[in-house]
């Protein structure tokens, strides 16, 4: 076990450096091989309406006019060590690890991403939880009453919710439960955990239950689809045959072995759930991560868009490898291959 993880470790720190020059090559590479010009790549930091002057002379400080592996190596370098940005009059620090200065706002990119990542955590965690519950449980049962009413049910219900998006069914949910019946709190509420967790929680209940509904709707389909095949595997009829009790039959043997393709779809959810749920913050006005990239988006601010790029890939790692273990838990012989 100890051996896999390690290796596990190692696959994941060459593919955090794999992740870095991709997430570099598109913002910087592709737009040179497109045309891009030194003072164009600028103007993204330094805004559409700064002077011929100006963006030369910030080109030639952030490094522009330097070979793409030299930028590329000192942006890394910077990343692991920090930076000093040279600003003329005076020099700008970006301590470790500097994910970019926005030269519009005059703030180093990590500590702003910082602040707005509880909002994210709390979402994505929150609905997570939601979804696991209410996705698998109904697949179970949907699988164990095939063919009946709660089975069709489920599954028109589960149709319903992959088909609607998160933009429609928010604006909706807001529109009832907090405008029209007062049940929740309107958009643009955010308490943190730490100030009042009644209070963050209330908050933060409409996000939840509307980001949870598309999501759950996916697990309900792949719960019952698993479990449907896993219950008339050899082993599960072996298992009722030595007189185990249908709970036990279903829960270790058949959901076990159904697990598989949930822990991997969960990883891959989650991790870009943190990297920043952009509909469902820009519906519920919630100051997380993605609508921290929209705003960089609307601004023309490159390295608020580079950050949370780059933050989202290194979540979607570790989300990845934190599934690989999990795979190792949930079926052994994945250790041995």
């Amino acid at each position: 076990m100890i051996t896999y993880i390690i290796r596990r470790l190692v696959a994941a720190i060459v593919l955090l450096f794999v992740v870095s020059a991709i997430t570099f090559s598109i913002f910087y590479l592709v737009p040179r091989l497109a045309g891009a010009t030194p003072e164009s790549l600028a103007t993204r930091y330094v805004g559409r309406a700064a002077d011929v002057e100006t963006v030369e002379l910030t080109a030639e400080r952030l490094g522009f006019y330097d070979p793409i592996w030299v930028q590329y190596g000192n942006w890394a370098k910077g990343v692991v060590v920090g930076t000093t940005y040279d600003m003329g009059a005076q020099d700008v620090e970006c301590p470790a690890p500097c994910l970019g200065y926005s030269f519009i706002t005059r703030q180093a990119v990590f500590p702003e991403l910082m602040d707005r990542a509880p909002v994210t955590f709390a979402l994505a965690i929150g609905a997570s939880i939601l979804w696991l519950i209410t996705g698998v449980s109904i697949g179970v049962l949907s699988a164990l009453k095939r063919g009946s009413f709660f089975d069709r049910f489920a599954m028109i219900f589960a149709l319903a919710g992959v088909s609607m998006p998160i933009f429609w069914t928010g604006l909706m949910a807001l529109a009832f439960f907090s405008y029209k019946f007062n049940i929740t709190a309107p958009g643009g509420s955010y308490t943190p955990f730490t100030q009042n967790p009644a209070a963050w929680a209330y908050d933060l209940l409409l996000p939840w239950i509307t980001l949870s509904l598309l999501f759950s709707a996916q697990y309900a389909r792949l719960t019952r689809a698993g479990m449907l095949e896993t219950m008339n595997e050899d082993y599960v009829r072996t298992a009722r045959a030595k007189g185990l009790v249908e709970k036990r039959v279903v829960v270790k043997h058949g959901l076990r072995g159904a697990l598989t393709p949930i822990v991997t779809i969960f990883g891959l959810d989650f991790g870009l759930l943190i990297g920043g749920a952009v509909l469902t913050e820009r519906v519920f006005s919630l100051n997380g991560l993605g609508n921290y990239a929209v705003q960089g988006i609307f601004a023309n601010d490159l390295p608020k868009i580079l950050g949370v790029t780059l933050l989202a890939a290194v979540f979607v790692v570790m989300a990845n490898l934190i599934v690989d273990i999990l795979y190792a838990v949930v079926d052994p012989r994945v250790r041995t291959r």
